[in-house]
């Protein structure tokens, strides 16, 4: 009997073997990690997702222009154009944005959507994700003594696709066709467009310099207007959970609707100091970058 037990123990070991063969593979696809610092970078929104039940709380900055000199302590004696934001992130791809800049007291509401992410196997190329907006100028336009400006007058559209990819260790790159929709472009309002559409593609650079610091570039060409273009450098530090970004710009809008149809100087004697700090709060310890 022992014999018989033996043998078929052994007859069956080729069936255990070739079922243990043909379990799959366990998959570890790697996502590639932090392609930016924050989910915006200088004025422009980013592929950078959150994590899901985390909020992130931004204030942006914009001051007047170099060309003031010493006197004006180059732009800074000029005043701010100020910007507090909260994103807080439902899930790992879907976030929602609450924005007030005080430049024409413009309220805004946003969305992003992050539809893929670049794997460090290279099968997923590059991150992409959508974002939506809708604002609403809140400025007091009761000295008007006739076309006072409605609400729905008042409202203005945002949409951008942000494509971005991290190249290597340092270079990171994302291409962001945007648009934004006025539904009155009112002279009253501080921009510089007349038009009700506009149309713009926007390019964010990053170059690592150290584990927690990296060099920054923006620039946004418009595609159907004559307004000139959106020019920005910079730099980000990490430090303490936050990210502190410094940078210089030739516009001193915040939002998306105004960095199209607000108007540019000209880089050197047009661009102004702008800095931005951003702190995400989460119960999880962020990825090292």
């Amino acid at each position: 009997m022992k014999k018989t037990i033996l043998l078929l123990m052994i007859s069956c070991l080729p069936l255990v073997v070739n079922a243990q063969l043909e379990r799959k593979p366990a998959t570890d696809v790697q996502d590639v990690e932090l392609i930016f610092h924050a989910p915006r970078h200088i004025n422009l929104l980013t592929v950078e997702p959150l994590d899901k039940k985390t909020l992130q709380f931004a204030i942006m900055h914009t001051f007047g222009t170099l060309d003031g000199g010493i006197q004006n302590l180059y732009g800074l004696d000029n005043g701010a154009n100020i910007q507090f934001s909260f994103e807080y992130a439902f899930s790992d791809k879907f976030s929602l944005g609450a924005a007030r800049q005080s430049r024409d007291k413009i309220y805004n509401l946003y969305g992003r959507y992050h539809i893929l992410k670049q794997t460090q196997d290279n099968r997923m190329p590059l991150s992409l994700s959508l974002m939506g907006g809708a604002g609403v100028n809140t400025s007091n336009y009761s000295f008007l003594q006739e076309n006072n400006p409605s609400f729905t007058d008042r409202t203005s559209f945002a949409f951008q696709i942000m494509g971005a990819r991290k190249f290597t260790d340092k270079i990171s790159v994302q291409v962001s066709p945007m648009l934004a929709y006025f539904v009155d472009p009112n002279p009253i309002f501080l921009i510089e467009g007349d038009q009700n559409l506009y149309l713009a593609l926007g390019f964010s650079g990053k170059y690592k310099i150290s584990g927690k610091s990296s060099l920054t570039l923006q620039w946004i060409p418009n595609l159907n207007n004559d307004l000139r273009n959106n020019l920005g450098v910079g730099i980000d530090l990490e430090a303490g959970g936050h990210v502190f970004q410094m940078y210089f710009v030739t516009s001193q809008a915040l939002n998306e609707q105004y960095l199209l149809a607000g108007g540019n100087g000209v880089p050197g004697e047009g661009f102004r100091v702008g800095f931005n700090v951003n702190r995400v709060f989460a119960t999880g310890r962020r990825k090292s970058n």
